[in-house]
This record gives C-alpha cells, structure tokens and sequence, in this order.
C-alpha cells in the first residue's frame, strides 16, 4: 500500500544528507553503466562473428592444397600437392549419403574480362552446380550452373553484382557475351553475395567448361562440402569432426601427404571453427558480467555503508518510534524502501546513459568482428531486476540491526 508519510521520511532523509546519497547514487550509477557498455560491446562481437559466418552456408567444410611440410615415406618436405578429379570424386563416392552440397572449383585470379568497351581484372571459378549453394549466394537474374552444362561443357557464365555493374552497367547481361581471356561466355544468370563486393567480383564457370578451355586438365584448386542437417548442434559437431578426420586421412594417404602434415592438404570445418569462436566469446562475456557485477557489489557495499550510518544517526528515533509501538516489520520496511529508492534510481540513471552510450556511438564504432553493439530488452530488464535485488540486499542488514534495537538503549544513545 502507497504511505505518503513514508515517502516524506525518505525524501526528508535524503535531502539533509544531498552530497552523501548522490556520491553513494554515482558509485551505484557507475556499475551498472559499466554492465551495460561491456554486454554491449559483447553483443558487438558477437554479431561480429556471426556476420563472418554467414558469408558461407552453414556447416561448410573446405579443402585445400598446399606444399607438404615433412617428409613422409621417402618423400622430401617441400612437394607441391594438387588435387585432381579423383580427389574430388573418392570422397564423394565414399561419402555421398552424408552430403547434402558438395562441389570442386578450379579458379584463376586477375582474369581480363571485358563487354563492348569496358573490362577489368577479376576471378573466374569453375564449380559444380551446388557451389553457388555452398557459398551462400543467390541468383538474382536467370539462373545458375547446372547438370547439363558440366556434361556438355557449355560456355556460359553466372557474373556476380559487381562485374555486372561494372561491365553491363544498367543494361541487362542476361544472354549478352562476356570475354574472359578472349573467349566468349554467355552470361545466364547474376547473383550477390552477403560478402559484398569481393564476393561478388568474381564469374562462376561449369567446372568441366573451365578446365577444358584454360588448359587445366583434370585439375582442380580446392573442394567443399556441406553435410546434411542433424537434430542437434551436438551431434552436427560430432559427425563434422568425424567426417574432418576420415576425409582428411583419406586424402592425405592418396597423395601421399603425411597424416598430421595440415600445409600438404589444409582443411577448415566452418562448423568446428564456429564452435570455438563462439566459445571464445561466451567466456568474454562471462568476464564481462563478471566485471560488472562486481562493479556493482562495489556500489551495494557503499550503500549498505551509508545505510549503516543512516541508521546509527537515526537510533534515537528508531527508539521512539518503537516506545511508541511500532513493529520490526515497519523498521525494516522503513530502512529498506530508502535503500531501494537510491540503487533504483541511481542504476536505472545508469542503465539509461548505458544503453544512450550505445545507440549514439555503436552504429559508428563497427569493424569486421564488431558489428552493431547493444543490450536486449530481456537483457535490460534483468539488470532492472539486479538493481530492486541489489538494493534490498544493501538495506536489509542495517535494517534488521535497526529492528534489533532496543527502546531503552536507543533512547540513551547520544
């Protein structure tokens, strides 16, 4: 029930004492604006993390060649492994009912293209009809590389955003010839890419159509693969683990890689790497909370102080007032709403210059892992909640050694 008398007394003690209850207010204010901009800046990472993931289709599994590192049967260090067709073709042979995407690509980098009077330097990548999938593009204008391109070894091109608007301009490419180291390619399809503009500099090719045409042979530069969906993360990390393991075993002992030597043939589990990065910053933002919670025990501790000075400069009443008959419920009460009123407001002061902090500086205070920092609302409410908790927490052991006070001594205090 609302006690006007009460809120009088509150505000009768807080006025006598202005320099005392904003100081302990400020303390209060402090911890939980330094709560604030650490999950904010949490929350920042995060979304940075996740931005970097999303460029690809979830659970992407990549492999690559490279030069060996140690010797291995015979073999001197130093060799140069490339991957061919088969390479591409075992494992997929082997573990096709575990897939759910998988492609080669064979790519050439400051490629010449040009459209009537404009060209520029960019990459070509000859893929099988899933990569486009794999990368996590998505085809905006006519369609994508299929089946039938790779069995005829069609001369047709997907172009990214970019070489689009940076060749075609505002006229539509579709069906129009664009000459890659001069040879015509028709353009079917364009799409975009959640990477930006990198992403999008670059011309998708049938796999068999590139290697054929730019003398690659059987070659290719590297292979990706997704797996099909499992019912929980865990057992998604489990098989993705598994499936790093086996196929970087088989690969290695075809081309004569030593098993642990991770420069001959690299191999990078999207699914496994998101894990760690996520479990990287869960513990930042443990620390974070950590930080500031304490900042804010900091603060309770400064207001249980001065609530122990506000009682023992008020034991003289407190004795009256229990003379007069009053409970240890109402001291207590009496105690603890001061308490409460001082770390609620003082923290919702800071927990408003907090989440103000963010949402003026955060849209500018972004880079590659830091992106678009700030505190939910559930995360907002909560810390409200810390503050009432926090604040009777403070109050509660003046307000029961105030309650425990005796009438007699009370009155005899001077």
């Amino acid at each position: 029930m609302f006690n006007i008398e009460r809120w009088q007394e509150i505000f009768e003690a807080i006025s006598k004492n202005k320099l005392r209850t904003f100081l302990t207010g400020v303390s209060v204010a402090s911890g939980i604006f330094i709560l604030v901009i650490l999950l904010g800046v949490g929350k920042g990472l995060q979304n940075g993390i996740e931005k970097q993931f999303e460029h690809d289709a979830a659970g992407i599994i990549e492999v690559w060649s490279g030069a060996t590192t140690k010797a291995y049967k015979g073999m001197n260090p130093g060799r140069q492994i490339q991957f061919r067709n088969s390479d591409y073709d075992i494992p997929v042979q082997k573990y096709g009912d575990q897939l759910d995407k998988n492609s080669a690509s064979y790519n050439a980098w400051g490629i010449t293209m040009s459209y009537g009077k404009e060209s520029g330097n960019y990459q070509y990548r000859g893929v099988n009809p899933d990569f486009l999938a794999i990368e996590n593009t998505s085809v905006v204008q006519g369609r994508s590389i299929n089946a039938n391109d790779l069995l005829y070894n069609e001369k047709v091109a997907v172009i990214g955003m970019k070489i689009k608007l940076d060749l075609f301009k505002e006229k539509n490419p579709i069906g129009e010839q664009l000459v890659i180291s001069n040879i015509n390619f028709k353009v079917v399809g364009v799409y975009t890419d959640p990477g930006g503009e990198r992403e999008e500099s670059r011309v998708f090719l049938p796999l068999s159509t590139a290697q054929k045409v730019f003398g690659g042979g059987d070659k290719i530069s590297y292979m990706a693969y997704i797996l099909k969906k499992k019912d929980t993360y865990e057992e998604a990390l489990a098989e993705a683990k598994k499936f790093t393991t086996d196929l970087g075993l088989l690969l290695r002992g075809k081309n004569g890689v030593a098993p642990d030597d991770e420069s001959g043939i690299g191999i990078y589990n999207s699914t496994i790497e998101a894990k760690k990065f996520y479990d990287l910053n869960l513990y930042i933002r443990l620390f974070f909370w950590w930080v500031g919670i304490c900042t804010i025990i900091a603060g309770v501790v400064g207001v249980s102080n001065i609530m122990m000075i506000i009682v023992k400069e008020r034991t003289k009443e407190i004795g009256i007032r229990k003379a007069l008959g009053a409970s240890p419920i109402s001291i207590i009460a009496m105690i603890l709403h001061e308490s409460i009123f001082i770390t609620t407001i003082s923290g919702f002061v800071g927990l408003l210059t907090g989440l103000s902090l963010l949402e003026l500086i955060g849209p500018h205070a972004q880079s590659e892992y830091f992106v678009n920092p700030q505190v939910d609302f559930t995360v907002a409410i909560s810390t409200l909640i810390v503050l009432v908790v926090a604040g009777a927490l403070a109050g509660f052991v003046p307000a029961y050694r105030a309650a425990k006070i005796r009438p007699i001594v009370a009155l005899r205090d001077e």
